[in-house]
């Protein structure tokens, strides 16, 4: 399997710590994790945009499931353990997955590469549906550069 971190030895939680040391960085402030059934599902933050002079709201969600589902399909013989065991990795490998791409991401914005609304748009949150701009967007609610 050539999927980065489908082996990571790295717990979950100290991938959600790695996410809020990068963000605290960026200056993101009220950082809030969600949890499902006593499983983190995502973290929800806020950071002032300096050309909007307003603090704008976003969501980063590990994408556990569906990293389950493609670890799954590898598995020959499952054994009654071998599911838990898979979503452990899964959950995991999502979480280091996205603490991997949120470096670069906050790298980026450090080194003046890009501002923070450019690097994390698909994520702006709307709290009132729980929905990000890119649930809006690919689910037809929002259109964009229409021609």
């Amino acid at each position: 399997m050539n999927i980065k971190n489908y082996t990571s030895t790295v717990e979950a939680a100290r991938s959600m710590s790695k996410i809020e040391e990068l963000l605290v960085e960026i200056g993101a402030n009220n950082i809030n994790k969600q949890y499902v059934n006593k499983i983190c599902t995502g973290i929800t933050f806020l950071l002032f945009d300096e050309q909007l002079q307003q603090t704008l709201p976003f969501h980063l969600k590990a994408q556990v499931e569906g990293c389950f589902n493609i670890l799954w399909q590898d598995v020959k013989r499952p054994r009654p353990e071998t599911r838990a065991a898979i979503q452990q990795q899964a959950s995991r490998t999502a979480w280091k997955i996205l603490s991997d791409w949120t470096e670069v991401q906050c790298t980026m914005i450090l080194l003046g590469q890009a501002k923070p609304l450019q690097m994390f748009l698909p994520f702006m949150y709307d709290m009132k549906t729980n929905e990000t701009l890119f649930d809006k967007v690919s689910s037809g609610k929002v259109k964009l550069l229409q021609g």
